[in-house]
């Protein structure tokens, strides 16, 4: 189990400071996304899972719509999630690639699905989507800081009407990611990473 505790939930209305952070950069910094291959045994407990979401939580949500949900997928659940999945593989475009990406969902332990769930507002869809991927990379961060490896993956199922259905989702709602989460039984690689002066551009009038 992980020694990190969260502080206390700010109240609203609390002012949250503004400080430099060196532990924060170095972690943004170092960010690196585990193989989801690689991630074993054990994932996170139900406390700290739940602590990784709040963190997740905290992610920009223009509108405090709450865009978003999260459907966690272990244990034995999870391996009859997996196992109908596979069924579906063979309807594939590519059944030997289809079957072959499976690995990403049954070798870790954990996996939440984090779900793009856009409310009727005058805030535009768009927006609210951008509000899920927020989450997504917040609950990277968040497995980090507690110690786990993590992977934000979509594939095939992702986006297959079949599995949707199968994890229960409403119309209107879409998969944002498979984030796979556990331990990491080797230390990611790093990998290229963009050169960010030819990203950035001055606009003038």
């Amino acid at each position: 189990m992980s020694s990190i505790r969260l502080p206390a939930a700010p109240e609203m209305g609390d002012p949250l400071a503004v400080t430099p952070s060196q532990a924060l950069a170095t972690a943004l910094a170092h960010r690196r996304s585990s193989s989801a291959a690689s991630l074993s045994a054990p994932g996170p407990n139900a406390e700290e899972l739940r602590d990784i979401l709040t963190l997740a939580c905290r992610a920009p949500d223009h509108g405090k719509l709450e865009p978003w949900r999260f459907i966690v997928l272990s244990g034995d659940a999870k391996v009859r999630f997996a196992e109908e999945v596979r069924r579906l593989a063979s309807s594939q475009a590519d059944p030997a690639k289809a079957e072959g990406a499976l690995i990403k969902l049954t070798a870790p332990p954990l996996a939440v699905v984090v779900v793009s769930s856009p409310k009727p507002a005058k805030i535009p869809e768009w927006e609210q989507h951008l509000s899920a991927g927020a989450v997504c990379t917040l609950l990277l961060l968040a497995a980090q800081a507690f110690g786990f490896g993590a992977n934000w993956i979509t594939d095939w199922y992702g986006y297959a009407p079949e599995v949707q259905a199968l994890l229960g989702l409403e119309p209107q709602e879409s998969v944002a990611g498979f984030i796979y989460i556990g331990s990491a039984k080797e230390a990611p690689l790093e990998r290229v990473r963009p050169k960010v002066d030819r990203l950035i551009f001055a606009w003038n009038s």
